[in-house]
């Protein structure tokens, strides 16, 4: 089945094509959707916790130590990871955090934790982190996680049940979690691509060296004994403990430089490359590799090793850490300029440079709120894997959404409209009698929209971005009383299906390139969220309705 579905914007038009299943499965999912909404629902892979922060857990400002949150965090994460898989889980990664509010002693921390989606063998887990004063009765969202958990037996290999999702909630998020999964298996390879071909600017030569910090003095190094209660029943250490470790040595890294009480505000994306047990030696490394107007990076490296074998260190663990200094106002103050060793000293300074604008440019694009990015974001090779993210992402959440209302049914095509805040979509759905895999790849290359769609007049490939990426120049004709003929300049993502039930999806939104601006000869449209989605007749639809 083939959906069609628009969204009207204040500055553009949207429109979506979508593939369904049967009305029945449709119906069984809203039927599903209204059981979960209804009171007594809970997910049954849910765990929380909730702690109150005594003084043993604070820093010297009287807050809740990152490192400690960071422990009850990955313990929360794990249980809930555990009570799906049915057996031992370990922390394989952690996505972005963006701590957005500090904990003070007396406050009480609440997590919560679900399994988002399962794989094969690994899952994706979801964590808020809210605090609450007791006597104010006030709440404040602190952060939000993501994680990466791996079951694990030791006889027999593990192959996950999947995640039936029955809420709004549980299906946006279960329908955008392949996208993320993806997203994190091309990280590493992603972060050296954009390291190696980046333009860095930096302005180190013209930095007045009498007023700079050398990198040297902030250098940490330190050791930590894994014993019994560091690990799990396993003997596997936690990964919220090395992750406490490894804060306690950024952050003395980074009080060096600025001689003051830092507070960590990010920690990026990072895998654990192996285990560590009880009786291993962790050595954590941390420097400040750059300094900026009003942040810091900081460098985490983690290695372990058994007692007899100190000379063959097996690498855990790398991160970097973001810090910024407070006044009693709350805002950041200025930092002294760091000035790196020469070689590799130099090399971690220019790459933090890059990873800033990385960490930017991936925290703008996918971290904010849909309506909060632009319809036309500009196109570089730093954003290229966050904006391919976002764009097929913003189209499975917005397919997922529940409250599409039917308008019109005509000849076995059903139109439905979603007003949602500023935006009016549409959502258009068919049963076509055409091999899902084939249409996906017809209509996954725009140059042969203009054959089908008289509103596609010329389509140019302007770039291959990669296998599954590519931009397009689009033009189409004088429409609504207008006389100049409109242009788009538009990124189209495609995926195949991560799983059984999963669709195909064309995603596509507007972009902006240097090479390609608007000319007088054209109005520019704008799409923020359009594509296609196809199911094969017969998939279970129990996850959402189809939608733009």
């Amino acid at each position: 089945m083939i959906q069609n579905v628009g969204n009207h914007l204040r500055r553009g038009l949207a429109s979506v094509f979508s593939s369904r299943t049967s009305r029945k499965s449709a119906s069984r999912a809203g039927n599903d959707s209204a059981m979960a909404d209804g009171e007594g629902y809970r997910n049954p892979t849910e765990v929380q916790m909730s702690q109150l922060v005594l003084p043993c857990h604070t820093n010297q400002r009287g807050e809740l130590s990152v490192g400690q949150l960071l422990k009850w965090i990955d313990t929360t994460a794990c249980l809930s990871a555990e009570r799906h898989a049915g057996c031992p889980c370990v922390t394989a990664s952690m996505d972005d955090i963006y701590f957005e509010h500090t904990i003070s002693v007396g406050q009480v921390v609440n997590i919560k934790a679900k399994v988002n989606r399962a794989f094969n063998s690994s899952m994706e887990v979801g964590i808020q982190v809210a605090s609450e004063d007791l006597c104010s009765e006030k709440q404040w969202n602190v952060c939000k996680a993501l994680a990466t958990f791996v079951a694990h037996r030791e006889i027999t290999k593990v192959k996950l049940k999947q995640i039936t999702p029955r809420t709004e909630e549980e299906k946006m998020e279960h329908s955008v979690a392949a996208e993320r999964r993806r997203m994190r298996l091309v990280y590493a390879d992603t972060i050296k691509d954009l390291l190696a071909n980046c333009a860095i600017q930096d302005d180190l030569e013209s930095r007045d060296c009498s007023h700079m910090v050398p990198a040297e003095k902030t250098r940490v190094e330190s050791v930590e004994l894994v014993l019994p209660p560091h690990a799990n029943h396993q003997g596997n250490t936690f990964g919220g403990q090395i992750m406490a470790w490894m804060e306690n040595v950024a952050t003395i890294a980074a009080r060096r430089l600025c001689c003051a009480h830092p507070t960590l505000k990010a920690i990026e994306m990072f895998h654990f490359r192996g285990p560590s047990q009880v009786g291993d030696r962790l050595v954590l490394k941390a420097i400040v590799n750059n300094a900026f107007k009003h942040s810091m990076e900081v460098g985490v490296c983690v290695e372990a090793y058994r007692q007899q074998a100190e000379t063959h260190r097996r690498h855990i663990n790398s991160a970097f850490m973001t810090f910024v200094v407070l006044d009693a106002d709350d805002q950041p103050q200025l930092l002294p300029w760091i000035r790196p060793q020469p070689g590799d000293g130099e090399r971690r300074y220019r790459e933090a440079s890059a990873r800033r604008k990385i960490r930017l440019d991936r925290k703008y694009i996918v971290s904010c709120k849909q309506t909060e990015v632009p319809l036309s974001v500009p196109w570089d090779p730093s954003n290229q894997v966050y904006l391919s993210y976002n764009n097929v992402s913003s189209l499975r959440m917005l397919v997922a959404k529940d409250n599409w209302v039917l308008s019109s049914e005509i000849n076995q095509v059903r139109l439905y409209t979603l007003e949602d805040d500023k935006f009016l979509s549409f959502h258009m759905e068919m049963v076509v009698h055409v091999d899902a895999a084939q249409a996906f790849l017809l209509l996954s290359d725009l140059r042969r929209r203009p054959e089908w769609d008289k509103h596609y007049r010329s389509v140019e490939l302007v770039q291959q971005v990669d296998e599954d990426d590519a931009i397009y120049h689009v033009t189409s004709p004088a429409l609504g009383g207008h006389t100049k003929p409109q242009d788009f300049v538009i990124l189209a993502s495609r995926r195949k299906p991560c799983d059984n039930g999963d669709p195909y999806v064309i995603a596509l939104r507007s972009v902006t390139l240097p090479t390609h601006q608007e000319t007088p000869e054209y109005r520019r449209g704008e799409t923020l969220c359009s594509g296609f989605c196809f199911w094969r007749e017969g998939d279970q639809l129990t996850k959402e309705p189809l939608m733009k």
